[in-house]
């Protein structure tokens, strides 16, 4: 068959996974790479294919089946539209847009268009996820009553030192890092329709949180408790559990979640269950039947190219769209706004 061929606009950190991803695929191919930038030629030569200097630029001469925008978030809308206005499917990096408003013009244009956008929520791939959600779905855990989870971890000075705005309202981890984790636990344990949070930056004392404690309702009444912080020496975080992401180091004894519900528990990303073997013998006098549910570990990136690939020939939806993507930054914002009143702030769909 022929490849689906693929541009990578945004040549940093994500951009050159993507474009490594593309490039081994069975199915798709990297076509073009798109940025003004000076290490960008570098990255295309290396890739060889040809660097152009803008969207337009290449939407013209070049046109690729599919454009994975990973370039900064402030350029998400812009950048979406003028795919949008090409016809030009979309794997766009998450956030979907800075703020809840872009977003929603985003999704607006995109829905009167019928565009084809998939977020790139990437843990959405995982079979880890897959497999944790599948025996959720099941019922083997029963009617679910709490998920407990945590994204624990330590961001050393540099990474502020690099990039002065990190520091800043907007640059902590529940902008940047929470919106992963709501994106997981919606997976797993469906709508969160309801937060509260409380923060503090006692730590670093920047003006932006570095520690967050946040309560969560989801829809189908289950509570959550989740811990977020980028200054804690820990390793709880999925980054440091999955082993999908090779450049951390990871511990097999971590999880980062814990989801339970009335028959037993799911410890993720372990594959630990602690069920009860028949109803009637449930009781915290009893002992649970003690066992690790089989997976297997895959790269999420090359997944998701894969998924992306699908998308834009039109043999599947995306499993995260752009709706996903705007309810997920909602409900990140909203963390943000109950962490500075004080106040449970409602998330429901509206």
């Amino acid at each position: 068959m022929n490849k689906t061929r693929i541009a990578v606009a945004g040549a940093g950190y994500i951009g050159l996974a993507h474009m490594g991803v593309t490039q081994r695929s069975p199915t798709c191919m990297l076509s073009a790479v798109v940025d003004p930038g000076p290490a960008a030629e570098a990255a295309a030569a290396k890739a060889g294919v040809p660097l152009y200097r803008s969207l337009d630029e290449m939407l013209e001469k070049n046109r690729p089946d599919g454009v994975i925008l990973a370039t900064p978030n402030k350029l998400h809308v812009e950048h979406a539209l003028k795919c949008i206005e090409a016809g030009v499917p979309m794997l766009l990096e998450k956030p979907i847009a800075p703020g809840v408003e872009q977003a929603e013009v985003l999704v607006e244009q995109a829905d009167r268009a019928g565009a084809k956008i998939l977020i790139g929520h990437h843990r959405a791939h995982s079979p880890i996820m897959a497999r944790a959600k599948e025996m959720i779905d099941e019922g083997r855990l029963g009617k679910l009553v709490a998920v407990m989870g945590a994204a624990a971890f330590f961001k050393a000075d540099e990474y502020y030192a690099e990039a002065p705005w990190r520091r800043e309202p907007g640059g902590g981890p529940i902008l940047i890092n929470m919106i992963h984790e709501v994106h997981n636990l919606r997976m797993l344990c469906g709508d969160i329709v309801a937060v509260q949070a409380l923060s503090s930056h006692a730590t670093r004392g920047f003006p932006v949180e570095d520690t967050v404690a946040i309560n969560l309702r989801f829809a189908n009444g289950a509570l959550g408790s989740f811990m977020l912080s980028d200054t804690a020496a820990c390793a709880r975080s999925w980054e440091q559990t999955s082993q999908e992401n090779k450049a951390y180091a990871t511990y097999l004894d971590e999880d980062c979640y814990v989801i339970a519900g009335t028959f037993g528990s799911l410890s993720v990303p372990t594959m630990r269950m602690k069920t009860y073997a028949r109803a009637q013998d449930r009781s915290w006098w009893k002992p649970f039947e003690v066992s690790v549910a089989e997976m297997t570990r895959e790269d999420p990136l090359a997944r998701q190219i894969e998924h992306f690939g699908r998308v834009v020939r039109g043999e599947t939806e995306p499993i995260v769209s752009a709706r996903d993507g705007l309810r997920n930054l909602r409900i990140t914002e909203a963390i943000t706004e109950a962490a500075k009143s004080g106040s449970i702030v409602d998330t429901t769909p509206v």
